[in-house]
């Protein structure tokens, strides 16, 4: 069978991670038809948007796509493709696993985490009003015939908006995903003791949720001792769900006690429709250098393997790229460890040394 899958290269090191993972891919035998459609900083001046209508065509026909990272601007310029993307077809949960390889740069071990992040609302729905435009005096306005609150009139605002129904749908999708895939416990994250009339619904839709999943551990935390309890005992949780910002952050706190974000792969979904890509991003400055780390976005391919029901190759890509960290001889330069004759190599050598195993577990 041929999979028909949207590839969208992205801009910054994107094109060059996403060129090693295509290759490792294909390593495994499993035909794929690449429909490739341009998104990011690239084609801003072609489209006037860094992401053309014919992408999302793309990935409403195919279902599936492979994205590599694109630049954000940070404090100006056009608002993240990501998000617009997340939002436009309602890829309401982002899924990032976490976990420890043999021979990775980190103190921890036996890490295994899996971060489900609400991906449609919270501080990222970018509901915001400009400091000094008149609708943001109107909101001042509101605020203080409402409220009672006297706001700064120098003020800034992001909204920050959740849902009875997206937090019953993402919490619903942390318990089916544990229950699917033998996880113990979901922990619920939120600072609903501050936040009562947001994160309070959050974590009430949580508990809720939960009674439906007997079998399944449920507690909650509050974010900032959750940020303190992974840093101390990360091997204690399992699935964790969150709303947006919080879901995000500690996804990039987990990818550090597994070794970085070279290591730390993802997946936004939607009822019928995937895009797979890496946690980190553009990483502009070392565009074209053949230098960064490709193994996220590999690992971001062995989900769209496990995705497409084609859990063998999947299995046997994961552990080639296992192979590769644990004997640490063909690593780019942020997993360099002190073993003897090990090489810093370039991005196209990791996807090299990868194939190489991939070709050796094929004869074996």
């Amino acid at each position: 069978m041929t999979h028909k899958v949207t590839l969208i290269p992205g801009d910054g090191i994107g094109p060059e991670v996403t060129e090693a993972t295509k290759r490792v891919l294909e390593a495994t035998g499993i035909a794929f038809r690449w429909d490739l459609a341009y998104a990011g900083a690239d084609v801003q001046d072609e489209f006037g948007t860094p992401l053309p209508a014919y992408v999302f065509e793309s990935i409403r026909k195919n279902k599936v796509a492979l994205k590599g990272p694109v630049t954000t601007p940070v404090g100006s310029g056009f608002r993240s493709v990501n998000v617009a993307l997340r939002k436009g077809l309602d890829l309401y949960a982002c899924l990032r696993p976490c976990k420890t390889y043999p021979g990775a740069p980190t103190l921890y071990k036996d890490v295994d985490i899996v971060v489900v992040r609400e991906n449609t609302e919270d501080l990222y729905s970018g509901i915001e009003f400009e400091e000094g435009t008149p609708e943001a005096a109107r909101l001042i306005e509101l605020l203080l015939e409402t409220k009672g609150e006297v706001v700064r009139k120098d003020s800034g605002f992001s909204i920050k908006s959740i849902s009875d129904s997206c937090s019953r749908r993402i919490v619903r999708f942390a318990f089916d995903y544990a229950r699917a895939h033998q996880r113990k416990k979901v922990t619920a994250v939120h600072k609903a003791n501050i936040m009562k009339f947001s994160d309070g619904l959050f974590l009430a839709v949580a508990r809720e949720v939960a009674k439906e999943y007997p079998d399944i551990e449920f507690e909650d935390r509050l974010v900032d001792n959750m940020t303190m309890q992974l840093v101390k005992r990360a091997q204690q949780f399992d699935v964790i769900v969150a709303p947006n910002l919080y879901g995000d952050i500690i996804s990039d706190l987990c990818a550090g006690l597994v070794g970085g974000l070279g290591l730390a792969p993802g997946a936004n979904l939607g009822d019928d429709m995937a895009v797979f890509e890496p946690t980190h991003g553009s990483a502009p400055k070392y565009a074209g250098k053949n230098k960064v780390n490709p193994m996220a976005m590999m690992l971001s391919g062995v989900m769209v393997l496990n995705h497409l029901g084609e859990t063998e190759a999947a299995d046997r890509l994961e552990k080639a790229i296992a192979e590769v960290i644990a004997e640490g001889k063909n690593v780019t330069y942020d997993m360099k460890t002190n073993i003897p004759n090990a090489q810093l190599v370039g991005t196209s050598q990791v996807a090299d040394a990868v194939i190489e195993k991939l070709e050796k577990s094929s004869n074996t």
